[in-house]
């Protein structure tokens, strides 16, 4: 059957641009402006892959996503954003989406990852290169020795990190050095499961459970039975998804949705996170009880801008995949290449280091990455920087740029660093900040921090 791509996006040259390139490449490609109509779209029609521009001018490209993985949950969504909405992207790979490209676009490397999504591969964020490298800084050596030392137990494992600074790998090492390397392995992004399936998709579901359940199903904790079950993104799950988790852990059964017999399961649990569950917990999110379950060992897993130089040993590694997979032979970076990387603040981590590299590896005439190579984002790094000092506190050194914008920059950047400083915890960046939580929570909806 002939694939079909629906192009979300209400930037005309770009529609036009991706619309000819698919059409090309064999693809009937549908297109739209507005994000409203897609659902009523995807209802009439029969679509392989959409496409679609986190800034929309009916809807916000997040919520379209939520709403179309509700719908049709195994439908590949790409997103499309501008570099300087990095953090954005993140937030739509939380959301459920199967990777995220940055603009400008190019379109053989959207094509590439369509051909992977359409062909039913894994997501990005769920699959661990075999090759995967850990790199030399001594935080990430301390988890890996702490990974192995925890392995051979059947302790439960609570791994604590950024999105896409390599939870899933850990998780999978742990596996691979434990008792149970010979059974399944089986990862689940719960930030990818609507809600209201989250429990079928767990424990299995009978037929006629509910609507559209035609025939039973065989949930994740089934399938992983005397092995490892990996919930990623685990402060997703609902209230009640987690109380029945709670008694999957505490009474090693499950029941599926719509039956009355209860089943013996044997799994040993990794759970991940870039929350602060804690704080998830004093907020209500969170139930205390099943936190302390999880919690029998933690690995906390420093972010890729927290590694030194290790981000110049992954940018190697992405660089000899890259040629490989776009049948390039680029040699290296040159130096200001190499001083951009460690300057710059990854927010997406290696998923973004990754996404970089590659786009350089696409672009170099030569047998070198170079700075023209790069998204301006990484290349030049906003002119305000922050500096602190203990006699005179804060200092923000500004270029070309009004007093009202340097003042709300400035004020961002010292929210921005009181957030980091504090592991996101808002409660003591607001201690840190002299300012009470509904004024933080008030000033990150400003700034578009609430994310």
């Amino acid at each position: 059957m002939k694939k079909s791509l629906l192009i979300v996006d209400d930037d005309i040259y770009i529609l036009n641009l991706l619309k000819n390139y698919f059409t090309r490449e064999g693809y009937t490609v549908h297109s739209l402006t507005k994000g409203k109509p897609v659902l009523r779209h995807l209802n009439e029609n029969t679509v392989s892959a959409v496409l679609c521009d986190v800034r929309l001018p009916d809807i916000n490209g997040v919520d379209l996503l939520s709403d179309i993985r509700r719908a049709y949950p195994e439908l590949p969504v790409i997103m499309m954003t501008a570099y300087a909405g990095i953090r954005s992207a993140v937030d739509t790979i939380r959301s459920g989406a199967y990777d995220y490209v940055t603009k400008p676009i190019f379109p053989e490397e959207i094509s590439e990852l369509l051909k992977k999504a359409i062909a039913g591969k894994e997501k990005p964020q769920s699959t661990v290169d075999s090759d995967f490298i850990t790199g030399e800084s001594q935080a990430m050596l301390e988890v890996i020795d702490q990974s192995k030392l925890v392995a051979p137990t059947d302790m439960t494992v609570l791994i604590q990190g950024e999105t896409g600074s390599g939870k899933e790998y850990i998780a999978r090492l742990i596996h691979q050095h434990s008792k149970r390397k010979d059974k399944n392995f089986v990862a689940i992004d719960c930030g990818a499961i609507p809600h209201e399936l989250a429990a079928s998709e767990l424990f299995g579901h009978v037929k006629g459970a509910f609507t559209g359940a035609i025939s039973d199903k065989t949930g994740y904790f089934s399938e992983a039975n005397g092995g490892t079950i990996f919930l990623d993104e685990i402060g997703n799950l609902s209230y009640e998804t987690q109380v029945k988790l709670l008694r999957a852990i505490q009474q090693k059964v499950i029941t599926r949705v719509g039956d009355s017999k209860t089943l013996p399961v044997d799994v040993r649990i990794i759970a991940a996170t870039n929350r602060d569950l804690m704080q998830a917990v004093d907020e209500g999110e969170f139930r205390e009880d099943l936190y302390h379950r999880l919690n029998e060992f933690k690995v906390q897993l420093p972010p890729v801008r927290n590694r030194g130089n290790d981000v110049l040993i992954f940018a190697r590694h992405f660089l000899s995949e890259a040629n490989r997979d776009l049948n390039k032979s680029v040699q290296g970076f040159d130096k200001g290449v190499e001083d951009a990387f460690l300057k710059y603040t990854w927010y997406g981590n290696l998923r973004e280091l990754r996404n970089v590299v590659k786009r350089g590896v696409l672009i170099a005439t030569g047998d070198q990455v170079t700075l023209g190579c790069l998204p301006d984002e990484v290349r030049n790094p906003e002119a305000l920087t922050l500096t602190t000092s203990d006699e005179q506190g804060t200092a923000v050194a500004i270029e070309n740029m009004d007093l009202k914008d340097a003042a709300r920059e400035a004020e961002r950047l010292v929210i921005e660093r009181a957030l980091r400083e504090a592991n996101f915890n808002k409660s003591q960046a607001a201690k840190m900040l002299n300012i009470d939580r509904k004024t933080l929570y008030n000033k990150l909806e400003q700034f578009g921090l609430d994310k």
